[in-house]
C-alpha cells in the first residue's frame, strides 16, 4: 500500500512466475525508523508478530476465536488504513503482511495506542506467505490497496497482480469470499480488471469497476491525489 509512496516506499510482494517461483515486486529499503517505531516494533512484534514458516497457519488458533471473518491485508504500508479498518470492525480478524520495517513499526504503534486485539502481522514476502502458510478456502476476504504499479513497461512483469498469484489468492478464499484491489493508476486498473476477469474462480461484483466500499477509508495520499484530479479505481471480485 502506497500511503506515503513518494517518501516511504511502502512495498508488496509479486509473482510473475509459476506456482513455485516468483520475482519480488518490492525493493527492500531500510528507511528511517523513528524512536517510537523502533520501540513499538520491539515491544509488539513478540506479541502479535507471526514468524514466516513454510507450514499451514491455523488462523482460528492465531486469533484465539472462531466464527469470525479472517481478512488478509497485503501491503499494509504505514498501517493507517489497516488500523482504521480493524478498529471499525472488531468483529473481524486481520492478518497484515508487509516487508517494510518502518511500516511495520508504525502499524505496531497504532495497534498499541488503539489497543487493537484483532490484528496480527507477518513481516515477509506476501507471495511466500500466501503460498506456504495460508490453507485453501481459509479467508473471507483479501485487501490489496494501492500496490506498486511499476509504471514503466519494462517493469510490468514485477507487478503483484499477475495470473499465477491471483489464482493462488482465489484458492485461499472461501466460497463467497472477496478480493478487493484498489489503484490510482488507470493503466494498472485496466490490467487488474483484465486479469481478475480471466480468473475462473472469481466473478465481478460490479459491471466494471466498483464503488469504493464504505469499509475502505480514504488515505491522506489518496485524498491528496483526488484533490489534484487523479482517479482511483476499486475492483471487488467474489470467489465462486
Amino acid at each position: 500500500m502506497r500511503e506515503h509512496a513518494e517518501s516511504e516506499g511502502a512495498s508488496e510482494a509479486g509473482n510473475a512466475g509459476g506456482e513455485y517461483g516468483h520475482i519480488r515486486s518490492f525493493v527492500r529499503r531500510l528507511g528511517r525508523m523513528s524512536a517510537a517505531q523502533t520501540r513499538y516494533l520491539d515491544a509488539m512484534m513478540p506479541k502479535i508478530g507471526v514468524p514466516y514458516a513454510p507450514r499451514p497457519l491455523d488462523l482460528e488458533a492465531l486469533f484465539n476465536r472462531k466464527a469470525t471473518k479472517k481478512i488478509l491485508e497485503i501491503g499494509c504500508g504505514m498501517g493507517e488504513t489497516t488500523a482504521r479498518i480493524a478498529a471499525a470492525h472488531p468483529e473481524n480478524d486481520y492478518l497484515g503482511v508487509e516487508v517494510h520495517t518502518p511500516g511495520v513499526g508504525s502499524l505496531c504503534k497504532l495497534i498499541a495506542e488503539q489497543e487493537l486485539a484483532n490484528i496480527r502481522i507477518v513481516q515477509h514476502d506476501a507471495v511466500e506467505v500466501v503460498r506456504d502458510m495460508l490453507p485453501e478456502a481459509s479467508l473471507d476476504g483479501i485487501h490489496l490497496f494501492f500496490p506498486d504499479p511499476w509504471h514503466k513497461k519494462r517493469h510490468h512483469k514485477r507487478r503483484l497482480i499477475q495470473p499465477p498469484f491471483v489464482a493462488q489468492l482465489a484458492r485461499r478464499l472461501k466460497p463467497g469470499g472477496y478480493l478487493h484491489c484498489a489503484t490510482d493508476w488507470e493503466e494498472y486498473a485496466a490490467h487488474m480488471l483484465e486479469t481478475l476477469l480471466a480468473t475462473p474462480l472469481l466473478q465481478n461484483t460490479a459491471p466494471g469497476y466498483a464503488p469504493r466500499p464504505d469499509y475502505r477509508p480514504l488515505t491522506k495520499f489518496e485524498q491528496r491525489g483526488l484533490r489534484l484530479g487523479h482517479g482511483v479505481w476499486d475492483l471487488v471480485f467474489q470467489r465462486l
